[in-house]
This record gives C-alpha cells, structure tokens and sequence, in this order.
C-alpha cells in the first residue's frame, strides 16, 4: 500500500500543477478519471518493457540517448523546473525502477507509491510523474510505449531552428492512457538526437507548444536533455539535481 504525506495546501499545489501540466504532456483528466480503477491501464503507462514490434528509427533514437544504459540503472534522481515569466515551479523525484518505487516532493508535500498500485487517490501524483518522465526520457517512451503510430519524414524546417531535420510523429491513440489521441512531433538531426518537439492535442491541427531540447549532458550513460524552452522564451522547463546509480 503507498505511503503519503499531505499538506493543508496540497489541492493548491495541484491546482498549480494543473496549469504547468496543460502546456505539457498531460492533458486528459476526464479520460484518467474514467480509468481511475484500472490498473492494466496504469501498469501500460508506467511499463519500461521494450516492445519490439517499434519502427527501426526509434530505437536508433532510444540508443542515441544512452537507452543500453538503462538496465544498469537502480536509482534515477532530478528534480523538473518549469519559469513562466520569473515565476517557477518545481518538484522532485526520486524513482527506483526496478522495484517500482516513487517518491515525489514539492514545497507542501512529500509522497510515495507504488508504480504497480496506482488508485484514484494517487492518479494526480502518477500524472505528474508521467508527465515529468516523458520530458526527461521521452527517446525511452518511443520503446516503452505500444499505443501509438509513427509517421516519418525526412528533411522538413523544424520550427525554431528551422533547421531541415528528419520528423518523427508519435500520434497517440484515442484509447491511449492519460494522452488519448494526442500527437508530438519530434525533430531529430542525423546523429538521431532530438533537438525539438511540438506537441498537437487532439482533435487539433497546429501545434500548441514547441520547444527546443538542449543543454544535454550524461548520467552514468543516459543523455539527457536538461533544457526546453519555446521560441520567445517565455516557457522555459528545466532539470537539476539529475543523478544516477
């Protein structure tokens, strides 16, 4: 059973939480509330088993950032930053992978479960952390994931850089988890290093966000991006505190 601490300001930490996740990879709160008992639907979202039925391109893209490296990973620690305007929120993670643990802390709360026993009243916590894992390891999620189709083009202007990249779309079906029917578009350079990604909600047709991904340094052989920003900078999420054993 997990363990949990709250705070009298835990719903306005959520609330907060709420509003950086809508400009991120959590959109579908009626969708999770729907599935709030089903566990299958959890374990899906939260697996790192590699499926092998993926396009050859993305796992030259996991590989690219250090994903060979991650069985040997008992500990992965980082904290996810996001500044709009001068004001900055962040959380802290501390996941063990192997055993499934997570431990989340915020400023009002410090909290710790269970991949494999995600219930509704952990579904806002394992939202948060799906959502903050895909920014750091989404090269990794192109294995992980089975719930999507992929679409490649070669050469096409990114759209900060405009730089001509290969894109890769990741179009999330409409059944898919927390992300139903969403799509991201990343844009990789021929060493397959994502240096963009835009993402689409669904039902729409222009993208709601893109951002760059840079500053990339490496952790006991996983390359991780640390920076993302939008073109005006005026969206910036960023890692520190990253550490792993």
């Amino acid at each position: 059973m997990a363990s949990f601490t709250f705070t009298k300001n835990f719903s306005k930490a959520m609330k907060q939480l709420y509003f950086i996740l809508i400009l991120s990879l959590i959109f579908s709160c009626k969708k999770a509330e729907n599935k709030s008992e089903n566990s299958d639907s959890k374990s899906e979202m939260n697996s790192t088993e590699v499926k092998n039925d993926r396009p050859e391109i993305l796992m030259k893209i996991a590989k690219a950032h250090g994903f060979e490296n991650w069985s040997d990973i008992d500990e992965l620690k980082y904290s996810f930053n996001v500044d709009r305007g001068g004001n900055v929120f962040t959380r802290g993670w501390e996941w063990q992978p192997k055993i499934e643990k997570v431990s989340m802390t915020t400023a009002d709360t410090t909290l710790t479960y269970n991949l494999n026993k995600v219930d509704s009243t952990l579904q806002r916590t394992d939202q948060a952390f799906i959502n903050d894992k895909y920014w750091l390891l989404f090269p990794f999620q192109l294995v992980w994931d089975d719930n999507f189709d992929t679409e490649i083009k070669n050469e096409v202007e990114a759209p900060i850089s405009e730089k001509k990249l290969t894109e890769v779309s990741i179009n999330y079906k409409n059944e898919a988890g927390y992300t139903p029917g969403d799509t991201y578009k990343i844009y990789i350079d021929d060493q397959n290093i994502i240096r963009e990604w835009s993402y689409i909600p669904s039902g729409k047709q222009e993208p709601a966000m893109s951002t760059t991904w840079e500053d990339y340094e490496t952790f006991k052989g996983l390359k991780i991006a640390k920076t993302h920003q939008n073109p005006d900078k005026t969206f910036k999420l960023y890692f520190t505190d990253i550490s792993a054993k």
